[in-house]
């Protein structure tokens, strides 16, 4: 006996810092969202997309193969909107210590004057979960 089963879609959305985060997709092109907060981002994107999908129905356009069933959506900051969502949670100095990048660079990387490569924001991204790691430790 086969069985039917739905596949989930994964939607990844990029979440940016400007002053605003911004929010878009390459699935989908053309829904964007901004937002002063990140769980706000993330919920104005969520809306957009509801709202780019039913302009798009009522316009008989095509629907993305990827939007046509169920679908989650995936976050992911770039180290401009990672680092801005940190601060005044962890200090720079902190961050500094744990990633082997100085904080003056990490301001660069915040302020958007410079842009990490991969292995940078993945060192960023290493020492935050190494950080988290040590608070969860805590008894």
């Amino acid at each position: 006996q086969a069985r039917n089963y739905k596949i989930m879609e994964t939607i990844k959305v990029y979440i940016d810092w400007k002053e605003n985060y911004g929010a878009a997709s390459d699935a989908v092109l053309g829904c964007v969202a901004t937002h002063k907060t990140f769980e706000g981002i993330k919920q104005a994107y969520a809306s957009a997309l509801e709202f780019h999908l039913e302009g798009m129905r009522k316009d008989g356009d095509e629907i993305p193969k990827v939007l046509q069933g169920e679908y989650t959506l995936e976050f992911e900051l770039t180290a401009q909107a990672l680092l801005h969502r940190i601060d005044g949670v962890i200090t720079r100095a902190a961050l500094a210590r744990i990633t082997g990048i100085n904080e003056k660079q990490l301001g660069h990387y915040m302020t958007g004057h410079r842009n990490p490569r991969p292995a940078q924001r993945e060192k960023i991204i290493s020492g935050l979960h190494q950080i988290g790691k040590e608070f969860i430790s805590v008894v």
